[in-house]
């Protein structure tokens, strides 16, 4: 076994090691039970995760491969919490968000296809790299925002969370009006909370895109990106 090899696993061994002797079984089975999901728990909050993931800053990748093989050794373990620290690693290392991750972060969402992994990768690393490379990524989320899984047009209408003032406004609209029909709950509720968050940068420009929407987008999905607005005052008519 190579030192690259060893490393990984000794990266494993960690993490197996640290959440198993975090492990709650109390905690464990409500957390599956909310989450709805056959994967089971250590029964490991997010704040008791939190050393260990910087332990994990000890095994730095050597590059973007080395950096998918040690996120999927952590993601393809048993429990849900191996996961989360999965994510958590991916994140650490900023070199490595860039357009040539989406094939292999798209893997991810297709795998996890629940909102709790997807919205993490969605969040947390498909949107650092479309804010810093849209002109290369636009033609991807194209792609993805007509994906034939749901949780990469999830993933999609996501994409520019916390864009703010650099979000492109033509491509967030787009996308919400062109998944305006779907029926599924976490589509609308995903063009909801997209147009809620930037109701934070731009209120009076979601308000007059919901206006100008009525009758499209489901009701779900205007009282979601209305709250901001209704707390400024704004009201959509």
């Amino acid at each position: 076994m190579n030192e690259m090899n060893r490393s990984i696993a000794e990266m494993v061994a960690l993490v197996e090691a640290e959440l198993a002797a975090r492990a709650d079984p109390a905690k464990a089975g409500p957390m599956q039970a909310y989450m709805k999901t056959t994967q089971p728990f250590h029964g490991v909050q997010k704040p008791d995760r939190v050393p260990l993931v910087r332990r994990l800053k000890e095994f730095a990748p050597k590059d973007r491969r080395d950096w998918e093989r040690r996120t999927l050794a952590l993601w393809n373990l048993p429990h849900r919490e191996e996961r989360y620290v999965a994510l958590d690693y991916a994140m650490l290392w900023r070199a490595y968000r860039t357009p040539e991750a989406l094939g292999f972060l798209r893997r991810l969402i297709v795998e996890g296809a629940w909102w709790d992994l997807v919205d993490v990768v969605a969040g947390g690393l498909v949107s650092p790299i479309l804010k810093a490379h849209r002109a290369e990524t636009k033609p991807v989320m194209e792609q993805w925002i007509e994906d034939e899984d749901l949780w990469v047009r999830r993933a999609a209408l996501l994409s520019q969370l916390k864009h703010k003032g650099e979000t492109d406004e033509a491509q967030l609209f787009d996308f919400c009006l062109r998944r305006a029909g779907e029926k599924d709950f976490f589509i609308r509720k995903a063009i909801g909370w997209a147009l809620r968050d930037y109701s934070w940068t731009r209120p009076e420009a979601v308000r007059d895109f919901v206006v100008s929407c009525h009758g499209k987008l489901s009701p779900l999905s205007v009282r979601e990106a209305c709250k901001q607005l209704r707390k400024m005052g704004l009201t959509v008519e």
